[in-house]
Parts: structure tokens; C-alpha cells; sequence
């Protein structure tokens, strides 16, 4: 048999230095197969920004060497970006029951229903795509149906663990196939990608039972109160776990926020919910009970503005209104980022009168990422030969491999990968070599990439500053002004308190124009970039602030 001299090409396009927007390219020869294509959510100087999803180019450019997408699991981390992609990457899609459900609700929404190719696999399931063979391993994480893959390549068998936990009593399911890792990892593991979201963590998750044993003594000493939870859509085993103690204490359930819908309408169609009969209630019907025979779902617990929490919150829902006979339970960590929007809307519950009850006061929440002690145990089962840390910022990635270096790892088996950039590796060897286009697609509204830094500039620019804008109407050819200039201000001073200032922005403005005429500068720009200088130069030196400033100069 012909030794193998072409060198396996992994090329992370997202998910490296930021937290979201997760996918990996493998790329041996003619064939490439992908690996989860995530959304991030985008940061507060991106203003007016809906999604932020990978930069797709390299993939678009080799569309024809594609076999396909593969998904570990249905969080919008992993599958959100691929409405967005799948319109000029239209390759098969490879998932789990569940993972597919979820997306398939996305495909619908965005006109692609029936045009993309699903092929449901479950795990312990082996499926081809060109020279890769992809084995899906079970894991425990908090969305039911999630699997690492293992990935039999020319050069040698690459373990991606994609998002994971040890839950040794998982609330449905089996626990981990740890059998398995040890199986790869005695056959031989070439390379070890795992994720780094908890590595800062020691000690193990807590189990998700640990949850529901809480949630059980929350109704037990609220037995008078209505009870509204907020927690994550998709984590479908909380979903369960409070459906089952609500129909223990003989309590209706009412769901409300779309995602929420959405995604335990198909946990309940694909049978990953058991939902006692008569329990569920529509929201409508929530007045005919007593406020001690509800239990109310909800989406909020990140404090997402316009979530259904935060309308309750700040007395704008439909159809729940919130008073001292309630307690909300938040059964959710806040993400980076997001404490002081889960803060505000606790401060808002409790002037309400509200009991509030979150993680930092009672174990409401378990995550769904392994801490160091799972990590060492997934080092120890797989024994790669190289390792790439993944999922995390730089000091996720440093520490990632700091502690496979403790397991025993030499230093130069081991790189800190970043987006766009590839790393070639063989039987012997792991480099960096070259990089690919990569970087964030701003999703705004129905627009897709059409906003990019120039335009993100102007609006942190209007933001801070606001904007004048400067209207004239001029006679080129005798050099005349015949109307004008009017001066028009939003978000820059409240006019009708500042009629002096205008007046003297209005005259410094009508100097620039006869500045030019007197001078012989009579094309256009010439006029307008004479009367943004004037002005910028005026109302900085009597306010201190610089407005995007806008002339509109008329020629008639």
C-alpha cells in the first residue's frame, strides 16, 4: 500500500478567541467536510447588529470539494448560522433527531424547506463523506441528543468533542459513552480537538438531577404562589424536569416566548419531552386558574431585552402580570456579558414585589460543559498525539493547554489555534501553514454582510455625537447662495434650548459657502467638504463635541 504524502488540512473558520460562532473545516485532497456552523451574538459596540456568523468565502470558493456539514448538537452556537450559509452552500447536513428538528424550524423560516438535503443519524451510527469516515459518539450536555465525533482521516483518526459533560445521572438518556473514547484512545488518537468553555472551572459539572431537586423543594415552599421559570429553550431535560414537578404538585404548566414554543414543540413531536396529560395549558388560559395551580415557562434568562421576562418585568406582556403572588425562578448562569441585564430585570421584579430567586442564591442551574477533572478524564481516556484546544478566548485556549501539558503532553504536540488560520498535520508532524479568509458577517435585519466596519464606525460615530445636517440650495453659476443654509440637529443638542448656538452655526455655515465663491472654489465637493470643516472646527470649540456632520448642497 502507497504511503499517504498529502497532509490533512483543519482550518477553524469561528469559535476561536470569542464564545459562539463555532466551525471547523477538514479539508485531505479533492474532499472537505464541515463540522457545526454557529452564530455569536454581537458585541455592544456593534450597534444595530441582529447575528454575527462566520465568514463562508474559503468554503464558497471550494463549494465543489464540500461532502458535507455535520452537527454535534442543536445550539445556536453550533447550527445558527446555517440558514444564512446553506443559501450559497448548499451541501447535505448531517444530524441528530433533534439537532435537525431544531434546525429545520430555521430552514423554514428562511424559505428552505425542502431544498436543503437532512440526513438524520443517531449515535454510535458511522456514516462516509468522500475520504472521511465519521463515527458520532454520545455525550451529556444540556440539549438532549449531542455527540462528539470521531473522525477516521488518510492521515489518522481526529477526536472532536464538540460542546460535553460527565453526567453520571443524567435526567434522561444514558451517561457518556466513555467506553468508547478509551476504545479510540487505545486504538490510536492522531489529534484531540475538545472544547475549553469550563476550564477555568475545578472539579466536576454538577449533575442536572442536582437541579431538579431544587426545583422540587422551590414548589414545595411556594406552595401558595404562582411560579413562572425562565431558563434556556433549548435545554430541553430542564424543560422536562419542570413539567414533572409541576404535575407532582398538581400545577399547570403555560409556556410563553417564541423560542420556548418553537423548541418544545419539537422536543414533544420527536418524543424527547413526556408531558403528563392536561398539564399543559395555553397562556390565554391562565386566568381561570388560581395563581398556586400555575407554572409559567419563559424565555429571559440571559435578561434579553424584549424577552418574555423582561416584559413581564417591566409590566409590558399580554398576559402575565406580576405581583407579590409570584416567584421567579431564574435557572440560568448569566453569560459573560449579560450580568447587569439579568440584574436589572431582578431589581425590577423585586420593586414589584416579586420573589426572585437565581443561581448565586439557590443551585438552579447545572452547565452544560465539562470542568477540569471531566477535561483530564477525556485527555486521559483519548492519549492523543497532538492536541488543539477549542471553544474559548485566549485564556480558555491557554489554560486548555497548560492542563495537557499536566496530563503529560509535550509543548510542541500542542498549538493554540486562531480562526483562518491552517493547521497541516500528518502521522508525524503538526504545524501551522498559511491562512484562509475568515473573520465576522454582520447580519442586520434581512441584510447579510452588507454592514462592515465603515458603517459600524458611522453609527458608534451618531451614537455618541449625533448628527447636523446642513441644507443649501446655490446658484454654481453666478455664485450665488439662494436659499439657506437651514441646519437640521438629532441626538446633538435639544434645539429649541440651544436657538443661539444654531443661529451661529447657521451663519458659520453661510461664511463657508461665500468663503468658496469668493475664492473661486466652485465645485461641489470643494463647497461641501469647506463647510464640514468650518463646522466641525465651530461646534467643537463651543461644545467639545464633533457630530457626524452632513451637508446637502443643491445646485438650481
Amino acid at each position: 500500500m502507497q504511503k499517504k504524502t498529502s497532509k490533512l488540512k483543519v482550518i477553524p473558520l469561528g469559535g476561536l478567541q470569542e464564545i459562539g460562532k463555532n466551525i471547523i473545516v477538514f479539508e485531505y485532497e479533492d474532499d472537505i467536510m464541515v463540522v457545526d456552523c454557529g452564530l455569536a451574538f454581537p458585541d455592544d459596540d456593534m450597534l444595530g447588529i441582529d447575528l454575527v456568523i462566520p465568514d463562508t468565502t474559503y468554503l464558497e470558493k471550494n463549494l465543489d470539494k464540500i461532502r458535507g456539514i455535520v452537527l454535534t448538537h442543536g445550539h445556536e452556537d453550533h447550527i445558527g448560522a446555517l440558514p444564512y450559509v446553506l443559501h450559497t452552500i448548499n451541501v447535505p447536513v448531517y444530524g441528530t433527531r433533534l439537532t435537525l428538528g431544531i434546525l429545520n424550524n430555521k430552514l423554514e423560516e428562511h424559505g428552505l424547506q425542502n431544498k436543503v438535503q437532512a440526513v438524520t443519524v443517531k449515535d454510535g451510527e458511522t456514516i462516509k463523506l468522500g475520504c472521511f469516515s465519521i463515527e458520532f459518539i454520545h455525550v451529556n450536555h444540556s440539549i438532549p441528543d449531542s455527540v462528539s465525533l470521531a473522525i477516521k482521516t488518510p492521515v489518522g483518526v481526529v477526536v472532536v468533542t464538540g460542546d460535553f459533560k460527565v453526567d453520571l445521572t443524567p435526567i434522561s438518556g444514558e451517561m457518556i459513552n466513555l467506553t468508547r473514547f478509551g476504545e479510540y484512545g487505545n486504538n490510536g488518537v492522531l489529534l484531540l480537538m475538545c472544547e475549553s468553555t469550563n476550564i477555568e472551572r475545578q472539579g466536576s459539572t454538577p449533575s442536572e438531577r442536582k437541579v431538579k431537586n431544587s426545583l422540587h423543594a422551590i414548589f414545595q415552599n411556594h406552595a401558595n404562589k404562582r411560579i413562572e421559570i425562565a431558563t434556556f429553550s433549548s435545554n430541553v431535560h430542564r424543560i422536562q424536569s419542570i413539567i414533572s414537578t409541576a404535575a407532582e404538585f398538581k400545577r399547570k404548566v403555560a409556556i410563553t416566548g417564541r423560542s420556548m414554543l418553537n423548541i418544545i414543540g419539537v422536543a414533544i413531536e420527536l418524543g424527547y419531552l413526556q408531558i403528563p396529560k392536561d398539564v399543559l395549558i395555553d397562556i390565554n388560559e391562565i386566568k381561570k386558574y388560581n395563581p398556586e395551580q400555575i407554572a409559567i415557562i419563559t424565555t429571559g434568562s440571559q435578561g434579553e431585552p424584549m424577552s418574555a421576562l423582561y416584559k413581564m418585568a417591566f409590566s409590558d406582556h399580554e398576559k402575565v402580570s406580576l405581583g407579590p403572588e409570584d416567584v421567579v425562578v431564574i435557572s440560568a448562569h448569566p453569560i459573560a456579558g449579560n450580568e447587569k441585564l439579568v440584574g436589572r430585570i431582578i431589581n425590577e421584579l423585586s420593586k414589584k414585589g416579586v420573589h426572585v430567586l437565581h443561581d448565586a442564591v439557590a443551585e438552579l442551574h447545572a452547565s452544560g460543559h465539562a470542568c477540569q477533572e471531566e477535561l483530564k478524564l477525556i485527555h486521559g481516556l483519548v492519549k492523543p498525539k497532538f492536541f488543539v484546544p477549542m471553544h474559548g478566548e485566549q485564556r480558555h485556549l491557554k489554560a486548555h493547554a497548560e492542563l495537557a501539558k499536566y496530563m503529560g503532553m509535550k509543548s510542541e504536540n500542542i498549538l493554540i489555534p486562531d480562526i483562518g488560520k491552517i493547521i497541516e498535520l500528518d502521522e508525524n508532524s503538526m504545524k501551522f501553514n498559511g491562512t484562509v479568509p475568515s473573520g465576522k458577517v454582520l447580519v442586520d435585519g434581512a441584510g447579510v454582510g452588507d454592514v462592515g466596519n465603515i458603517v459600524l464606525r458611522d453609527r458608534r460615530h451618531l451614537a455618541q455625537d449625533g448628527l447636523i445636517v446642513v441644507v443649501a440650495a446655490i446658484d454654481i453659476d453666478n455664485a450665488t447662495l439662494i436659499s439657506g443654509p437651514d441646519i437640521v440637529s438629532r441626538g446633538f443638542v435639544y434645539v429649541r434650548e440651544s436657538e443661539e448656538l444654531m443661529e451661529q452655526t447657521r451663519t458659520t455655515a453661510r461664511d463657508a459657502v461665500n468663503y468658496c465663491f469668493d475664492n473661486d472654489m466652485c465645485e461641489w465637493n470643494e463647497i461641501k467638504t469647506k463647510v464640514r470643516d468650518e463646522l466641525s472646527k465651530f461646534l467643537y470649540q463651543k461644545t467639545k463635541r464633533k457630530p457626524m456632520i452632513l451637508p446637502i448642497i443643491m445646485d438650481v
